[in-house]
């Protein structure tokens, strides 16, 4: 018997709709999954999503190890709860994230990639299931985008089901939550696409938001994640729109095999994968040596008590460093770096 719930756990959690019911092992909803989205649960740029990690570099140094996938379901099952007859969120939900490139975040904003741009393409190449099932994909979009109020999206600057969603199942990877996961959703609503809460907790969310921030500010993240954005710079410097269209779109696993086939790419990305406790010193060092690795601002949103979004007093908020945090990360012996690469020039 499922604890959480009562009833019967499913034998298998899948993520192709088998049967027509998905159950999220996290939040414990079973959705009864609509026929569009289980056809897009086998296309593949929401199957891609599986192979995908949403720790992006640094999941070889940490356990989080769920991709964007278990993500995105998660955030459908959060939706079915909260709107279970808007299947335009719903389907929202399933594709806000299809414009990831490999590695989630990891090298964002490299040669012009955007993933909210790719995300909106990648969608309108999905115009035809979606219409097909009554859905009008640039509603889609539109959602995605906060652009239609939704359970999703609005405009009150707290809290989001997305952002939620990434809390709380980060949280749980790293050992951080406190409480079982439904029994948090247990005590939640959504107002005018804000998650909204009691005063207990909503500090026990923000203890999640500081978590996750002091996470991101950590070497155990900046190391994997600039030394690889570093080597995609390398790799998309010279790289034709077509060519770095190929690279956007590939999955982890592909674009590690790019890295680690590429002569000037490849000794640092076997020096990483084997060891990436890199030494690192403070950004503003002298020599300037080694990667420079900035994190600008972090995800601070809070939810909803009393119709007002919590104001961040947890002590768990002072341990932050201010923002822009950064570190040079220096590369170990053999591990040479470089600026050029001949990956990205084929077109």
């Amino acid at each position: 018997m499922d604890s959480a719930s009562g009833d019967v756990a499913p034998a298998v959690a899948d993520v192709l709709g088998a049967g027509g019911v998905y159950r999220d092992p996290l939040w414990r909803v079973t959705v009864e999954l609509s026929d569009l989205e289980r056809e897009l649960l086998r296309s593949w740029w929401v199957r891609r999503l599986g192979f995908v990690a949403h720790a992006g570099a640094a999941s070889i140094a940490v356990t989080q190890s769920y991709t964007r996938l278990e993500h995105s379901l998660g955030l459908l099952a959060l939706t079915a709860r909260f709107a279970p007859d808007d299947a335009t969120a719903r389907a929202a939900a399933l594709l806000h994230d299809v414009g990831h490139l490999p590695l989630s975040h990891t090298f964002e904003g490299v040669a012009g990639l955007d993933h909210h741009q790719l995300g909106a393409q990648r969608i309108g190449e999905l115009a035809g299931v979606l219409a097909a099932h009554g859905v009008d994909p640039d509603e889609v979009i539109a959602v995605d985008t906060g652009s239609r109020a939704s359970v999703l999206r609005g405009g009150s600057g707290a809290l989001k089901l997305d952002h939620l969603e990434s809390l709380v199942r980060s949280g749980r990877a790293h050992g951080r939550t406190r409480q079982p996961p439904p029994q948090t959703l247990a005590r939640l609503e959504v107002v005018d696409g804000a998650v909204s809460t009691d005063s207990d907790t909503g500090q026990y969310l923000a203890e999640l938001v500081a978590g996750e921030a002091r996470w991101l500010c950590s070497t155990v993240n900046a190391v994997p994640s600039g030394v690889v954005r570093h080597l995609a710079t390398a790799v998309l410097a010279d790289a034709c729109p077509a060519r770095r269209g190929e690279i956007a779109a590939m999955t982890d696993d592909e674009f590690w095999a790019l890295l680690l086939t590429d002569p000037a790419t490849a000794p640092a990305a076997r020096a990483l994968r084997r060891d990436p406790a890199w030494p690192t010193r403070e950004l503003d060092a002298a020599d300037g040596e080694g990667i420079a690795y900035t994190v600008a601002g972090l995800y601070l949103d809070m939810p909803l008590v009393e119709g007002r979004p919590l104001a961040a007093t947890h002590p768990a908020f002072a341990e932050l460093p201010a923002m822009p945090w950064g570190c040079r990360i220096l590369p170990p012996p053999g591990a040479a770096l470089t600026s050029t690469s001949t990956a990205g020039r084929t077109c």
